[in-house]
């Protein structure tokens, strides 16, 4: 498996979320925003660490905008409010997730 590698797209301005492994208290999830437009709120109840592996997208964290490139990482403390803002074209996502 390769994960940039694309199957199956999300229709325009949506994402696909996919579980590669959940083990104990770590779930590794791989995430696909096609191009979008409308915002997305989200905040969960366990800590997150994701990574940008392709594409470019903007976040908002606490009031502070982020621009992300590839390679680009972010730590999401638990029950912290964030909303993506928008990705250019198709974004991959790699998000682990602490319990």
């Amino acid at each position: 498996m390769n994960l940039l590698n694309i199957e199956k797209l999300p229709p325009l301005d949506s994402e696909f979320f996919e579980t590669i492994l959940k083990y104990k208290n770590v779930e590794i999830k791989k995430i696909i925003s096609n191009t979008l437009k409308t915002p997305q709120t989200f905040c969960q109840e366990e800590d997150e660490f994701v990574v940008l592996l392709k594409g470019c997208a903007k976040i908002e964290i606490n009031g502070e905008i982020k621009k992300l490139k590839a390679g680009d990482y972010l730590f999401i403390p638990a029950n912290t409010p964030h909303t993506l803002l928008k990705t250019k074209k198709i974004a991959v996502w790699l998000a682990i997730h602490i319990y």
